[in-house]
Protein backbone atom coordinates (compact mmCIF):
# COMPACT_ATOMS: atom_id res chain seq x y z
CA UNK A 1 0.00 0.00 0.00
CA UNK A 2 1.54 3.66 -1.13
CA UNK A 3 0.71 6.03 1.11
CA UNK A 4 -0.22 9.68 0.10
CA UNK A 5 3.00 12.85 0.14
CA UNK A 6 -0.23 14.07 2.98
CA UNK A 7 -0.25 10.37 4.85
CA UNK A 8 3.51 10.43 5.20
CA UNK A 9 4.01 13.55 6.42
CA UNK A 10 1.23 12.50 9.53
CA UNK A 11 3.19 9.47 9.48
CA UNK A 12 6.28 11.00 10.32
CA UNK A 13 5.00 13.68 12.51
CA UNK A 14 3.36 10.99 15.00
CA UNK A 15 6.55 9.28 14.83
CA UNK A 16 7.93 12.30 16.16
CA UNK A 17 6.03 13.23 18.71
CA UNK A 18 6.62 9.38 19.93
CA UNK A 19 10.04 9.93 19.64
CA UNK A 20 11.19 10.12 23.41
CA UNK A 21 10.91 8.24 25.71
CA UNK A 22 6.99 8.51 27.82
CA UNK A 23 7.39 10.70 30.72
CA UNK A 24 5.08 10.79 33.35
CA UNK A 25 3.46 14.26 33.33
CA UNK A 26 5.12 16.18 36.19
CA UNK A 27 4.27 19.48 37.96
CA UNK A 28 5.66 22.55 36.48
CA UNK A 29 9.40 23.26 36.61
CA UNK A 30 9.87 26.86 38.39
CA UNK A 31 10.99 29.65 36.02
CA UNK A 32 14.74 30.14 35.78
CA UNK A 33 16.80 32.52 36.71
CA UNK A 34 19.70 31.64 35.36
CA UNK A 35 20.89 28.90 32.84
CA UNK A 36 24.53 27.77 33.51
CA UNK A 37 26.83 25.36 30.75
CA UNK A 38 29.45 24.13 31.47
CA UNK A 39 31.22 22.50 27.80
CA UNK A 40 33.55 20.40 29.63
CA UNK A 41 31.06 18.95 31.68
CA UNK A 42 28.17 18.51 28.49
CA UNK A 43 26.15 19.81 31.18
CA UNK A 44 23.23 22.52 31.28
CA UNK A 45 21.42 23.67 34.39
CA UNK A 46 18.62 25.60 35.40
CA UNK A 47 19.46 28.35 38.04
CA UNK A 48 17.15 29.37 40.55
CA UNK A 49 17.91 31.10 44.44
CA UNK A 50 21.67 30.64 43.22
CA UNK A 51 21.39 26.32 43.00
CA UNK A 52 21.09 24.23 40.23
CA UNK A 53 17.22 22.59 40.47
CA UNK A 54 17.69 20.53 37.25
CA UNK A 55 20.45 19.48 34.83
CA UNK A 56 20.50 18.26 31.64
CA UNK A 57 23.12 16.24 29.12
CA UNK A 58 24.04 18.51 26.07
CA UNK A 59 25.48 18.42 22.33
CA UNK A 60 27.80 21.32 21.11
CA UNK A 61 29.39 22.27 18.07
CA UNK A 62 32.10 19.59 16.13
CA UNK A 63 34.93 21.56 18.30
CA UNK A 64 33.74 22.39 21.43
CA UNK A 65 37.27 23.73 22.43
CA UNK A 66 37.72 27.36 23.11
CA UNK A 67 35.52 30.30 22.95
CA UNK A 68 33.87 30.69 19.26
CA UNK A 69 35.93 33.09 17.65
CA UNK A 70 34.35 33.49 14.06
CA UNK A 71 31.21 32.54 11.31
CA UNK A 72 32.04 28.36 10.42
CA UNK A 73 34.53 27.57 13.32
CA UNK A 74 31.91 24.82 14.65
CA UNK A 75 32.77 26.17 18.56
CA UNK A 76 29.76 26.76 21.04
CA UNK A 77 30.68 30.07 22.98
CA UNK A 78 31.69 31.36 25.96
CA UNK A 79 30.94 33.96 28.37
CA UNK A 80 27.54 35.62 29.77
CA UNK A 81 24.64 35.95 27.27
CA UNK A 82 20.92 35.83 26.86
CA UNK A 83 18.22 34.06 26.62
CA UNK A 84 16.77 36.75 24.56
CA UNK A 85 14.06 35.16 22.47
CA UNK A 86 12.38 31.60 21.49
CA UNK A 87 11.82 30.28 18.31
CA UNK A 88 9.31 27.63 17.41
CA UNK A 89 9.37 27.74 13.65
CA UNK A 90 12.96 26.52 13.16
CA UNK A 91 14.51 23.43 11.41
CA UNK A 92 14.98 21.84 15.08
CA UNK A 93 12.80 21.04 17.86
CA UNK A 94 12.00 24.56 19.13
CA UNK A 95 14.85 26.67 19.76
CA UNK A 96 16.07 29.42 22.50
CA UNK A 97 18.20 32.13 20.90
CA UNK A 98 21.67 32.77 22.61
CA UNK A 99 22.56 36.70 22.18
CA UNK A 100 25.68 36.10 21.29
CA UNK A 101 27.88 37.76 19.59
CA UNK A 102 28.34 40.03 22.43
CA UNK A 103 30.16 43.70 21.57
CA UNK A 104 33.47 42.20 22.97
CA UNK A 105 32.72 38.77 20.58
CA UNK A 106 32.55 41.71 17.69
CA UNK A 107 35.44 43.72 18.76
CA UNK A 108 37.09 40.60 18.43
CA UNK A 109 36.29 39.25 15.39
CA UNK A 110 36.92 42.63 13.82
CA UNK A 111 40.29 42.66 14.70
CA UNK A 112 40.85 39.13 13.54
CA UNK A 113 39.36 40.73 10.20
CA UNK A 114 36.21 38.04 10.35
CA UNK A 115 32.74 37.74 10.78
CA UNK A 116 32.03 36.67 14.76
CA UNK A 117 29.15 34.72 13.61
CA UNK A 118 25.47 34.40 14.83
CA UNK A 119 22.17 32.11 14.99
CA UNK A 120 23.42 30.41 18.41
CA UNK A 121 20.74 28.72 20.05
CA UNK A 122 19.80 26.06 22.86
CA UNK A 123 18.21 22.92 20.79
CA UNK A 124 16.09 20.19 20.44
CA UNK A 125 16.72 17.27 17.07
CA UNK A 126 16.86 18.38 14.17
CA UNK A 127 12.97 17.83 12.91
CA UNK A 128 11.83 14.48 12.08
CA UNK A 129 14.82 12.73 13.68
CA UNK A 130 14.36 13.26 17.56
CA UNK A 131 14.19 9.79 17.90
CA UNK A 132 17.95 9.48 16.94
CA UNK A 133 19.04 11.56 19.92
CA UNK A 134 19.78 8.26 22.19
CA UNK A 135 22.66 8.38 19.25
CA UNK A 136 23.37 11.73 18.35
CA UNK A 137 23.56 13.17 21.83
CA UNK A 138 26.30 10.68 22.45
CA UNK A 139 28.17 13.33 19.94
CA UNK A 140 29.09 17.28 19.37
CA UNK A 141 26.95 17.26 15.88
CA UNK A 142 26.19 20.91 16.39
CA UNK A 143 27.60 23.86 14.46
CA UNK A 144 28.04 25.35 17.46
CA UNK A 145 25.08 25.37 19.20
CA UNK A 146 23.67 23.83 22.52
CA UNK A 147 21.41 20.90 21.51
CA UNK A 148 19.49 18.86 24.02
CA UNK A 149 17.17 15.74 23.44
CA UNK A 150 13.09 17.07 22.46
CA UNK A 151 11.96 16.08 25.82
CA UNK A 152 14.45 18.07 27.86
CA UNK A 153 13.39 20.70 25.38
CA UNK A 154 10.20 20.67 26.21
CA UNK A 155 11.63 21.06 29.92
CA UNK A 156 13.39 23.95 29.37
CA UNK A 157 11.24 25.85 27.15
CA UNK A 158 9.00 25.48 30.30
CA UNK A 159 11.49 26.80 32.33
CA UNK A 160 13.28 29.85 30.88
CA UNK A 161 11.66 33.26 29.73
CA UNK A 162 12.82 35.64 27.44
CA UNK A 163 15.69 37.83 29.25
CA UNK A 164 16.40 35.20 31.49
CA UNK A 165 20.34 35.27 31.64
CA UNK A 166 22.63 32.41 30.41
CA UNK A 167 26.18 31.46 31.31
CA UNK A 168 29.11 29.73 28.90
CA UNK A 169 31.87 28.26 31.08
CA UNK A 170 34.43 26.47 29.40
Amino acid sequence: MLLTQAEAAGALESLESKSEVPRVKKEPLPKAQKVLVVKSERTLYLIREGKPYREYHIALGKKPEGPKEREGDQKTPEGNYTLDFKKRDSSYYRAIHVSYPSEEDKARAKRMGVSPGGAIMIHGQPNWWGWLSLIRQRFDWTAGCIAVSNGDMDEIWQAVDPGTPIEIRP
